[in-house]
């Protein structure tokens, strides 16, 4: 413990001078070839301990970025399905203050591709987002090639330069190990250390661990033995499945020059290692056990002759050679908790549609059909039986031919493609004025006349086709449920989302058949059909409006139009909550209404529950958080409100800036209406004008603090005021998505990665003159940009804040 401590504290002590430019996540890359024609391109994360990188199947507009793979079209490949992940964690996010799925030590992402061609280059750019648990870093963007052959398999992998990092191709027949890859070298962010790991098959269940390190000129690696508690961490290895599937064979055999000499850092004589050394650890499979990866993590120092960096976890995770892919284990083991969530949904769709008028009225009569002509009860059991069975397969083929026509991916693009949300919001609409009693919805009569008179040819077939008539007829109703679950089961499920949406659907709308016909007596049970399957069918209209306008709401914020704003969006769900609670308690009759003349306990319940939505709305038209649906109204920031921060009415300008028609200052992207810039050349050209210091607020739309700092600090009246009279404001956000010109778009010298959005501009300018890249960061210039204080960054303290200004306003008045 002294001994840690003691290196943790030095450690520190010499990082303490260093600038804060964060890199936390290192990108590896591999293929896999599964067949002739077939690959698995693999991409694997390895993030510092303490953050964490976002699911793929994040949806919603509030939240992080999820981590999205782009793939550019060639007529060499396609795309077999969807990009896997493993499981991920789902845990509380205190910098979104809400539940995501996200990833910290390491995660791997798969896609499968088919080659058309002989040879085909795969490329494509990922895009993530990395935080931890106090602030968010701006969204990353890199490219990826992978060159493939149909003949033999190509290992992929990351090398670094001064310039962009690229993948080069290599061939290889070893297995395939992984590569911690280092971080950005440049201004003295520091990673000397690159670990491979790889497995050796033994023979009788015994594997050999090999942990190589490649340990960059001028530094050392500590030893695992070494003496004493007042000196350096040693290097640890630690195994997490070990005992259940197999057992550690002694301890791991150290490869390499070991120096024992002098260490000026810790002023005493130490074991460790320089350029290289492998650690090889044995190990040996228990009987029975199907292990497939053994999974561990090694804790080591590493220092040069002057300092010495903090003690570091690295995860591994090695793929013993007798298996066939990597990624066997992460395709078994599926995003169980989001597809159980799509499972229950479509069940419950299910029962909803079991009570539209389309549907319920068909129960008994299906069921007494299969009784009366059947010559036995258990004959009218097992046609009933055979009935359902076929409802399931003819939902759960819809859900497959969706996925196999359109693509996960492309049912992804509703979350962000404008026209997609546009044509769905129009689509759940009609739906929707249908389940009113404007019109009805039917698919052509030649259809289902044709379905039926396959249905009167008896057998097997003859059932199955009873039940596609049954989908048919019942259309108008099921067809707005089934939309609405095959698009969220694709956005959230991936691949095998609509499958398993359709699965619960039609086990819902197929059990009453085979249940009615097993226990007949039941039928008397039944309500009788009546005016309330209307009122089921109207109720389920007012839903699909109100849903209706959340994809209306993301084509809006996908080119931030500013007409949906929050307090718009808000009214409308008020009003339609409003509707729903007056109809339900006989206020408003509808066409197809029958006479009410009493008022069920059940729909006074229900309207109960309508009003108090409906109250629980109002208070959100001034700015209410309204967290029970947080996620479905636009951000806050999308907003009316004069002290909104809304990006709505926001262009870019020629120069590739951002700002309003007139000029970069918009008060409506401004907190507090404050009187703003969004281009850095513009808001110093203004501060030179008017004789004022430039403040830089580096920020975002996705950060937290930033808000925070905004509501809690530059809210309060000493700050607001010196923000509005002393100093010039010049807001740039790094994670603005608005492309650059064509000819701005270029690569950072810095970081090697491509600036090709407004916000990459501003992040990249964070990071070459600052040497930072987290946000809120605030920094106080004089008109020549001479940095006039040290900079400042979240911190709630008022006080502090109001110093840090008076101190930097004093600065710059001094060089009048």
């Amino acid at each position: 413990m002294l001994r840690l401590l003691f290196g943790a504290i030095f450690a520190l002590s010499t990082l303490a001078s260093t600038a804060q430019v964060f890199n936390p996540v290192s990108w590896s890359y591999d293929s896999k070839q599964l067949s002739d024609n077939e690959y698995e391109l693999r991409f694997k994360a390895e993030i510092d301990p303490h953050w964490h990188i976002y699911s793929n199947t994040l949806s919603g507009d509030e939240g992080p970025l999820p981590t999205e793979f782009t793939f550019e079209k060639s007529k060499d490949f396609e795309l077999v399905g969807g990009i896997k992940e493993p499981k991920p964690t789902k845990e509380f996010d205190k910098n979104f203050q809400m539940d995501l799925l996200f990833f910290d030590y390491e995660v791997t992402f798969s896609q499968k591709v088919r080659l058309k061609n002989p040879t085909a280059n795969v490329k494509g750019e990922l895009t993530f987002m990395v935080c931890d648990d106090s602030k968010c870093l701006p969204p990353d963007y890199i490219e990826f090639s992978f060159d493939l052959k149909k003949t033999k398999s190509v290992k992929m992998e990351i090398v670094s330069n001064d310039k962009q990092p690229e993948l080069v191709a290599k061939n290889s027949d070893k297995p395939i190990g992984i590569e911690a890859k280092p971080l950005v070298q440049e201004n003295k962010i520091y990673d000397p250390v690159k670990w491979t790991f790889s497995a050796e098959d033994l023979g009788n269940s015994e594997y050999l661990i090999v942990a190589s390190a490649d340990v960059e000129e001028g530094w050392h690696l500590y030893s695992q033995n070494l003496e004493g508690a007042d000196g350096p961490v040693p290097t640890e290895f630690r195994y997490f499945n070990d005992n259940k599937e197999f057992e550690i064979l002694g301890t791991p055999e150290e490869e390499g020059d070991l120096i024992k000499e002098y260490d000026n850092n810790f002023m005493m004589n130490l074991n460790f290692y320089e350029k290289k050394v492998s650690f090889n650890q044995k190990i040996k499979v228990k009987d029975g056990v199907g292990i497939t990866q053994v999974k561990g993590d090694v804790y080591y120092m590493v220092c040069d002759a002057e300092k010495c960096l903090p003690p570091e976890a690295l995860e591994f995770t090695v793929d013993l050679p007798s298996v066939s892919a990597a990624g066997t284990s992460e395709e078994k083991e599926a995003s169980g908790g989001s597809l159980a969530a799509i499972f229950i949904a479509g069940f419950f769709g299910g029962l909803l549609a079991l009570l539209t008028p389309c549907v319920f009225p068909m129960i008994p009569l299906t069921v007494s059909f299969f009784t009366k002509q059947s010559k036995t009860k258990a004959k009218g059991i097992s046609n009933a039986l055979i009935y359902g069975v076929s409802i399931i397969a003819i939902y759960t083929l819809l859900g497959y031919l969706v996925t196999a026509i359109f693509g996960a991916d492309a049912l992804n693009a509703l979350s962000t493609n404008m026209w997609f949300n546009l044509a769905f919001f129009f689509l759940l609409t009609i739906f929707a004025i249908s389940f009113f009693g404007a019109f009805e919805i039917t698919l052509p009569s030649s259809w289902v006349n044709k379905m039926d008179a396959q249905s009167d040819k008896g057998g097997l077939l003859g059932i199955f086709f009873m039940a596609f008539t049954l989908s048919l007829v019942s259309f108008s109703c099921t067809g707005p449920i089934i939309g609405t679950l095959l698009v969220e089961a694709a956005v959230n499920g991936g691949v095998v989302g609509p499958l398993i949406g359709m699965g619960g659907f039609s086990l819902a709308l197929a059990l009453p058949f085979a249940l009615f016909a097993a226990f007949p007596g039941w039928l008397n049970s039944l309500p009788q059909s009546g005016g309330w399957l209307n009122s089921v069918k109207v109720v389920l209209g007012f839903l699909e409006l109100g849903l209706a306008l959340k994809f209306l709401s993301n084509a809006d914020l996908v080119v931030q139009a500013g007409i949906l704003t929050r307090e718009l969006f808000i009214a409308l769900w008020i009003a339609i909550s409003a509707g729903l609670t007056l109809y339900l308690w006989g206020a408003i009759k509808l066409p197809h209404d029958s006479p009410l003349d009493r008022l069920s306990v059940g729909r006074m319940l229900m309207g109960i529950i309508g009003l108090t939505f409906t109250i629980y709305l109002i208070p959100g038209l001034w700015g209410a958080p309204l967290k029970l649906i947080s996620g479905f109204p636009p951000p806050m920031f999308y907003s009316e409100s004069p002290q909104g921060v809304g990006k709505a009415g926001m262009v870019v300008s020629s120069s590739g800036t951002v700002g309003d028609h007139a000029t970069s200052r918009n008060h409506a992207t401004c907190p507090h209406n404050l009187n703003c810039f969004h281009d850095y050349e513009e808001g110093l050209a203004y501060a030179e004008e008017v004789g004022k210091p430039v403040m830089l607020d580096f920020t975002g739309w996705a950060c937290v603090n930033c808000r925070k700092m905004e509501e809690q600090v530059w809210s309060e009246p000493e700050v607001l005021g010196r923000l509005r009279e002393n100093v010039v404001l010049i807001s740039l956000y790094v994670d603005e998505k608005t492309e650059l010109p064509e000819d701005q778009k270029t690569v950072s010298k810095t970081t090697g990665k491509k600036i090709k959005t407004v916000g990459n501009k501003w992040s990249n300018l964070q990071i070459e003159r600052y040497k930072s890249n987290s946000q809120p960061y605030y920094v106080i210039l004089d008109h020549n940009e001479k940095q006039l204080n040290e900079s400042a960054s979240y911190d709630p303290d008022v006080e502090k804040f109001v110093d840090w200004l008076d101190r930097g306003v004093a600065e710059f008045n001094k060089t009048k």
